[in-house]
């Protein structure tokens, strides 16, 4: 039987597009958005996978609506993060939503007042942390709705936190396996955007979404640009990157310890960059503060970097963060894609930048093998970060890297560092049959006098003939190896020693900690096994390095998708006039209800105001992000500036 004709504008209210268009303001579903709707809205479970900036929300939010208004009930949404839940909320009451979160911030009435509006089916969505939602009294609430069938969905975000092979696991989260037992026939729908083929599967596993149908959209962020770069001096090569484009610019700097983000914001503060320090070891209303200071940040007051803990940015919604840059290698590929997403959510041009060294990964395997873990899940961990190494040391495509590790095929990118300067490359083998020997000499005249811990710097030292006192101390310098590599350069030696490790031919004891041989090394010493490296570099080309990074659909098409840097393009001078004026007034309604400007509208759609002069109501309410609420309460105000 095919589906009865929409006869009314009432019965187009009550379907996905419908819905979108009236409460949301966007005429069309992006990517697999509108498959997701129509899956879930039909009852189906789904899992779905999708780039940071590319509308997950959507995916529940547009049939949380669609089923209430349907008579199915009301939304349950777990989330991790009171700054998630309060960013969701804020949006949607802008858009008239009944939406509503609880968590610790509330007090005791307020509480209980959404707890009886949840309880009486006026709230279309809830927000809860995994814990509140386990708890009897929130299950008890859950009982009641679902018996009068009022429990429509149960949407679980940021669900890698289910994983044990994920970068940002939560224990809490194994206890919404029970949720499907608990609501047979409420669906259930998941959503993460990031996770390789076996978190996937362990998302699956642990809440129980065997039957549910995987949406996974490209990982592919085309307006991002990839470079990593060898760690020298790393605070002063940051400096460099951030007064080289970004220095009037909202950016994260991500540090390994609490001490060395105080110490890099504060260093950054003095030499004139605007910091701020963000880590779970600050008093709870400093960190709230500083988060809050960053997310409402206007860039035309000037720059703001937020110098943070990886405890900073699941949930932060801050469309027009420019660039993110790390000071230590992160454990993960997965953690760097989650990371590294958080900038150019606006689908504008924006920056990954990353300095790594050999020190970097004796750090991240020491956490590893110092962990409590069982021997299985450290052979995972040391898996992802031989795997995060091997992104760091490549000397091809680094999108085409980071896309095939989620397994999707792609083509070489042309903007990233290795595509824009192509590192010049070089027959290894002799050098590094040196450094293997030199390693093995090491390691037996250790073993006859006691002395093992011998690390990077002192084998770069032997092999270039440096009396350095330990060298003497131990006798280093009576070695065969002594000094057979000092035509070669400090750096070059450094780069020698990463790529070995990165390709397994060397790996570092953490114990105490030194190098040692692997296995691989004995084909590479008896000459067996070519080796071509990368020479090392410490930046890019001023030119390439200045060069804007290009945009591309956030959908993961890599076609052009309309943003506001492209309305402006095409301003006239009143053009641009009216988008400042917008831009001012936008800031007094920011201030005037404690709400991140982005809540009350994106630069996109301001900018597509500017260029397009709307002169009525009706010609408004065709922006992109102007829905039928935000048109009522600023529709007015917005053509008067026209």
């Amino acid at each position: 039987m095919s589906a009865l004709p929409i006869t009314s504008a009432a019965d187009r209210l009550h379907t996905p597009l419908g819905v979108l268009q009236e409460v949301f303001g966007y005429n069309a579903f992006r990517g697999q958005q509108g498959a997701i709707v129509d899956h879930v809205c039909a009852g189906q479970n789904a899992l779905v996978l999708m780039p940071t900036g590319g509308g997950k929300s959507l995916c529940y939010q547009v049939p949380a609506l669609v089923r209430q208004r349907r008579g199915q009930g009301a939304t349950l949404v777990v989330s991790p993060l009171i700054a998630l839940m309060q960013d969701q909320v804020s949006m949607l009451e802008q858009l008239g939503v009944e939406a509503a979160f609880l968590n610790s911030t509330l007090s005791s009435d307020a509480a209980q007042d959404i707890e009886r509006r949840w309880r009486s089916g006026h709230l279309s969505l809830l927000y809860a942390a995994p814990e509140r939602v386990l708890t009897s009294r929130f299950l008890a609430m859950l009982d009641s709705l679902h018996e009068r069938g009022l429990l429509s969905l149960l949407a679980i975000d940021e669900a890698h936190c289910v994983s044990q092979w994920g970068h940002d696991f939560r224990e809490d989260y194994l206890g919404l396996s029970q949720l499907a037992q608990r609501y047979p026939g409420v669906p259930r729908l998941a959503l993460t955007a990031t996770a390789d083929e076996l978190t996937r599967t362990d998302i699956v596993d642990r809440l129980a979404l065997q039957d549910a149908q995987r949406f996974v959209s490209s990982f592919d962020r085309p307006n991002i640009r990839y470079t990593i770069v060898e760690k020298e001096d790393p605070r002063a090569q940051l400096l460099a990157f951030i007064r080289q484009g970004h220095q009037s610019e909202a950016g994260i700097v991500y540090c390994a310890t609490r001490k060395k983000v105080e110490e890099t914001a504060v260093w950054l503060s003095d030499h004139g960059i605007r910091a701020l320090p963000y880590h779970a070891g600050l008093d709870l209303a400093l960190r709230h503060q500083h988060q809050q200071v960053f997310v409402e940040h206007d860039t035309r007051d000037g720059g703001l970097v937020m110098v943070a803990t990886i405890a900073f940015g699941m949930g932060i919604d801050k469309p027009d963060v420019r660039f993110v840059a790390h000071l230590d290698l992160p454990r993960t590929v997965e953690g760097y894609y989650q990371e590294t997403g958080r900038a150019g959510r606006d689908g504008e041009p924006a920056e990954a930048w990353m300095v790594y060294g050999l020190a970097d990964v004796v750090g991240q395997r020491r956490l590893i093998e110092d962990g409590q873990a069982s021997e299985d899940f450290k052979r995972v961990l040391r898996g992802k970060l031989e795997a995060m190494l091997t992104l760091a040391e490549a000397h091809d495509c680094r999108r085409q890297r980071l896309l095939s590790y989620f397994d999707e095929p792609s083509e070489p990118c042309g903007n990233c560092d290795n595509c824009l300067e192509p590192p010049e490359m070089w027959d290894g083998t002799e050098a590094a049959r040196m450094a293997l020997s030199c390693v093995y000499r090491m390691t037996q005249h250790g073993a006859h006098n006691g002395a093992r811990s011998f690390g990077a710097a002192h084998l770069i030292d032997v092999l270039r003939g440096k009396p350095s006192p330990k060298v003497r101390q131990y006798g280093h310098d009576r070695l065969s190896t002594y000094g057979i590599g000092r035509h070669l350069s400090e750096a070059l030696w450094r780069a020698v020693l990463r790529q070995l490790v990165a390709q397994g031919h060397v790996m570092t004891e953490v114990e105490l900690p030194t190098l040692l041989l692997t296995e691989g090394a004995r084909a590479v010493l008896r000459g067996e096994v070519p080796l071509t490296m990368k020479q090392p570099r410490e930046q890019l080309k001023l030119a390439a390095r200045n060069a804007r990074p290009t945009r591309g659909g956030i959908n993961g098409t890599g076609s052009a998708t309309r943003s506001a840097h492209d309305w402006i393009v095409e301003f006239d001078e009143a053009a641009q006039a009216r988008f400042e004026r917008l831009k001012t007034w936008r800031t007094t309604q920011s201030k005037a209800q404690g709400r991140p400007a982005y809540v009350i509208f994106h630069d996109s759609t301001l900018a597509e105001m500017a260029a397009r002069r709307p002169a009525t109501a009706e010609d408004l309410a065709t922006i992109s992000g102007v829905g039928a609420r935000k048109l009522a309460a600023y529709g007015a105000d917005l053509l008067a500036l026209m």
